[in-house]
């Protein structure tokens, strides 16, 4: 087969690897057919939105200054806003993280003497200071805000009784991270969030139900405002950017929370009103065009990997076979030796940069090192192969992205190729 012929003539791809990633794909086939069917669902809600809206080349326009009267801009978020049926959307290249966009959401909505929980366990490591549990300056905490947390129970799922005990009064706000982060928890299915929101709201009606969406757009044919989420966050070079948003984040969901957001990103009496596009636009358009695609074939590229590493003899989170809600795959890799070692081999297979040799180090906003391999046309892309790892136990790899299901595949194969030629795997 010519395929396989290249694979071990230009890529040195050991021959009983290839017999294994044979059965991995095999194995995994059926999986495939639901992702193409979820895949063709949402690229024709993105299709429908963008007709609904009129979208024309009038708005590839480019905006600068103050950015008043920016049409595409001002459309773009009419289809955001019909993507994800909600009241209103917040979708700004001046946001320039999923860690801000989160932020924005927070401070916009909450004010001195207001209570926030998490009642999903500890959040993402950069949240931490945001709020304040790692004290930083300008944090939640530091304004007034007071903050509590609810460990999740021991088989991961919601810990009801005491979610029911920490809701007071003052509770304004409750955010809820669907990735599992650099966690080993599963990643929460929207079934599962909609169970916690009805749950939240039965106790107190007027409580804000904040999501972070950070690589769930898209997996599912419906998204968190469809669960009764009353806001929906995310980041633009994750999943609906589609690999072609330079920058970016979103803000989704009832039109007062997302207009409080908007004066916390601008000025008060500013909000959405301005904000200029800078000539982006046409990629912030087309990148959510292929979004869907692009989450298909990042997803088909964690049922891969996930497979082919537990034919390998690693644990893996979630399970090849296992029901997904977000695009990352976490692989135990057993001690750090093997984080460096793989991450190593996903910078190998990218096509920018692939010459680096990534190394742990010291990143802003996280407790230990981290080591992080993106060969990506975007820095920091999620939403193209890479893998990532704080250097601390249980020593697990995070593994997401992927442009095309044709890289995803061969570009873990020549990771996996890496991790055996240095002794890290022995076939």
């Amino acid at each position: 087969m010519k395929l396989e012929n290249y694979l071990l003539e230009e890529f040195n791809i050991d021959k009983e690897l290839l017999k294994i990633t044979k059965k991995a794909e095999k194995d995994i086939e059926s999986i495939f057919k639901n992702i193409d069917e979820v895949y063709e669902y949402n690229q024709l809600k993105v299709l429908k939105a963008m007709q609904e809206n009129k979208l024309s080349d009038i708005h590839f326009a480019s905006t600068t200054g103050y950015g008043y009267n920016d049409l595409g801009r001002d459309v773009l978020e009419k289809i955001y806003a019909d993507i994800f049926h909600a009241e209103s959307a917040l979708v700004r290249p001046q946001i320039i993280s999923g860690t801000h966009a989160l932020t924005v959401a927070l401070f916009g909505n909450l004010k001195y003497g207001d209570e926030l929980i998490s009642p999903v366990g500890t959040p993402y490591d950069t949240l931490l200071g945001v709020i304040g549990v790692n004290e930083t300056k300008g944090s939640l905490i530091e304004n007034g805000v007071k903050y509590k947390q609810v460990e999740l129970l021991e088989d991961g799922s919601f810990d009801y009784e005491n979610i029911k005990k920490s809701i007071t009064e003052k509770t304004k706000m409750v955010t809820i991270q669907r990735s599992k982060g650099y966690s080993t928890r599963p990643s929460f299915l929207l079934k599962d969030i909609k169970n916690l929101i009805d749950f939240i709201k039965s106790i107190k009606s007027d409580v804000i139900c904040m999501v972070d969406n950070c690589y769930g757009e898209f997996v599912d044919i419906i998204e968190p405002t469809d669960v009764g989420a009353d806001l929906v966050v995310g980041s633009l070079i994750k999943n609906p950017g589609g690999g072609l948003a330079p920058v970016g984040g979103y803000i989704v969901g009832k039109e007062e929370y997302v207009e409080n957001a908007a004066f916390r990103l601008t000025a008060p009496g500013l909000g959405k009103e301005v904000g200029p596009t800078l000539g982006i636009t046409p990629s912030l358009i087309q990148g959510l065009f292929l979004a869907p695609q692009v989450v298909a074939s990042s997803l088909k590229g964690a049922v891969f990997a996930a497979r082919l590493l537990e034919l390998l003899g690693f644990n893996t989170i979630p399970k090849y076979n296992e029901e997904r809600s977000d695009i990352v795959q976490a692989i135990l890799m057993k001690n750090e030796q093997n984080i460096i070692a793989f991450c190593k081999g996903i910078q190998l297979g990218a096509p920018v940069d692939s010459f680096v040799s990534p190394t742990p180090w010291d990143m802003p906003g996280y407790d230990c090192k981290v080591i992080m391999a993106a060969g990506a046309f975007i820095q920091g892309a999620s939403i193209e192969l890479s893998a990532d790892a704080p250097i601390k136990p249980p020593y697990a790899v995070y593994m997401q992205g992927g442009l095309t299901w044709a890289h995803a595949k061969n570009g873990i194969i020549i990771a996996v190729n890496d991790m055996i030629k240095n002794g890290s795997i022995k076939l």
